[in-house]
C-alpha cells in the first residue's frame, strides 16, 4: 500500500537512502520467507500430503517431471494426468488414421491445459508474487498468465522442432536441452525477485522514515505516492522481465505431445495441440492471478484501519511477496543444480 501525505510536507521530508538499513531489510525478508517455505515443506511431506518426489518421466522438466506417485494429492494429479496422456495420444492417433480429428486434439489440449497448470510449474507463484510485490490489476495478472503460457508453449516447441525436426536429436539430449532452458529460467525467477526486493526494500525503508518522522498519512496525495515508488516494480521492463521468468521453461506436457505427434508424423498437429494447451493453462494462471488481485485488495483495507501501522504492515507484505520470488528461484535452482540436472547436451 502506497502511503502518501500532504504536498507540503513531502517537500520537508528528505528520505533515507541508507544501503545498509536497505539490505538489512531486504535480508530479513528473505530469512523470513525461506524459514517459511522450509517449515511449510517439512509440513507437507512429513504429513504425506504431498508424496516424496520420485525418478524422472522421459521428456518431462521440473516437478512437473515426476514418476507416478502412489499417495497423496500428487498422486491424484499425476493419474488424472495419465488419463489425459492418453486421451492426447489417441486423438495424435485418430488424425493419423483418418486425417480428421484436429480440434478434438485441441479441445483435449485445452482442457488439459487448465487441469495441469494447477500442478507445479507454470510460473503461477512468480505472476502472484510480482502481482502482490507491484501495482499490478486483474488486466495485468491476465496479461501476463497469457504471455507466459504462450512463450512455455513456443519455448517447448522450438526445442522439439530445432532439436529433434533440425538436428534429429535423441530423446536424451531434448530432455538435457530442456533442463538446462529450466535451469535458466529458474536463475531469471531468482534475478526478477532481487529486481523486485531490492525496489520495494527501499521502498519500506523511505515509508518507516516518513512514518517514524510524525507525519499522518494521506491516501489522496499522488505527489507523495510517486516519491515512494522509486523502485519501478510496474515498469513495462520488468513486466517483460515477469513473463521470460515464468515462460521460458517449457511446459512439459507439451514436450510429450510434440515428441508424440513428432513420431507419428504430425509435428504440425502436435504444435496446434501446445498453442491449445497454452490458452488452457492461462485460464487456470490467470484466475489464480485474479484471485491474488483480490486478496491484496482485501489485506489493504484492513491494513488501512491500522492507523500508522497499517501502512508499514502492508508495506511488509509486498516486501515479502518480493523476497517469495527471490526465494523461490534461489530454490529451484539449486533443486536442479543440486539434482546433477545441469548436463551438456549428449
Amino acid at each position: 500500500m502506497s502511503v502518501v501525505i500532504h504536498e507540503v510536507q513531502t517537500r520537508s521530508v528528505s528520505l533515507p537512502r541508507s544501503l545498509l538499513a536497505r539490505l538489512a531489510v531486504a535480508g530479513m525478508a528473505t530469512a523470513v520467507v525461506g524459514l517459511g517455505l522450509a517449515v511449510l515443506g517439512y509440513l507437507v511431506f512429513a504429513t504425506g500430503l504431498v508424496a516424496a518426489p520420485a525418478p524422472r518421466n522421459p521428456f518431462a522438466t521440473g516437478s512437473a517431471g515426476f514418476a507416478m506417485a502412489t499417495s497423496g494429492i500428487g498422486g491424484i494429479i499425476l493419474t488424472i494426468q495419465a488419463h489425459f496422456y492418453a486421451a492426447l495420444t489417441a486423438a495424435v492417433q485418430a488424425l493419423k488414421a483418418d486425417g480428421v480429428g484436429l480440434m478434438s486434439l485441441a479441445t483435449v489440449g485445452f482442457l488439459y491445459g487448465i487441469f495441469h497448470a494447477a500442478g507445479p510449474g507454470h510460473g503461477k507463484g512468480v505472476i502472484s508474487g510480482y502481482i502482490i510485490a507491484s501495482k499490478g490489476s486483474i488486466s495485468h495478472g491476465l496479461a501476463l498468465s497469457l504471455a507466459a503460457a504462450l512463450l512455455q508453449a513456443v519455448v517447448a516447441i522450438t526445442v522439439v522442432g530445432v532439436f529433434a525436426v533440425v538436428l534429429e536429436a535423441t530423446a536424451a539430449t531434448i530432455n538435457a536441452a530442456a533442463r538446462n532452458i529450466e535451469l535458466l529460467s529458474f536463475a531469471a525467477v531468482a534475478a526478477l525477485g532481487a529486481i523486485l526486493l531490492w525496489a520495494k526494500a527501499g521502498e519500506f525503508v523511505r515509508l518507516a522514515a516518513v512514518i517514524r518522522s510524525g507525519m499522518i498519512p494521506n491516501d489522496d496525495d499522488a505527489t507523495f505516492q510517486s516519491a515512494l515508488r522509486q523502485g519501478g516494480v510496474g515498469s513495462w521492463r520488468v513486466f517483460a522481465g515477469v513473463v521470460l521468468a515464468a515462460g521460458i521453461r517449457p511446459c512439459s506436457g507439451a514436450i510429450i505431445l510434440l515428441v508424440f505427434s513428432l513420431s507419428q508424423g504430425l509435428f504440425a498437429a502436435g504444435v496446434v495441440g501446445a498453442l491449445a494447451m497454452a490458452i488452457g493453462t492461462s485460464i487456470t494462471t490467470g484466475t489464480l492471478a485474479s484471485l491474488t488481485v483480490f486478496a491484496k485488495a482485501m489485506v489493504k483495507r484492513l491494513a488501512s484501519g491500522g492507523g500508522m501501522a497499517g501502512p508499514i504492515a502492508f508495506a511488509g507484505f509486498e516486501l515479502l511477496a518480493a523476497a517469495f520470488v527471490l526465494v523461490l528461484g534461489m530454490m529451484l535452482f539449486a533443486g536442479i543444480w543440486a539434482g546433477g540436472m545441469l548436463s551438456a547436451l549428449d
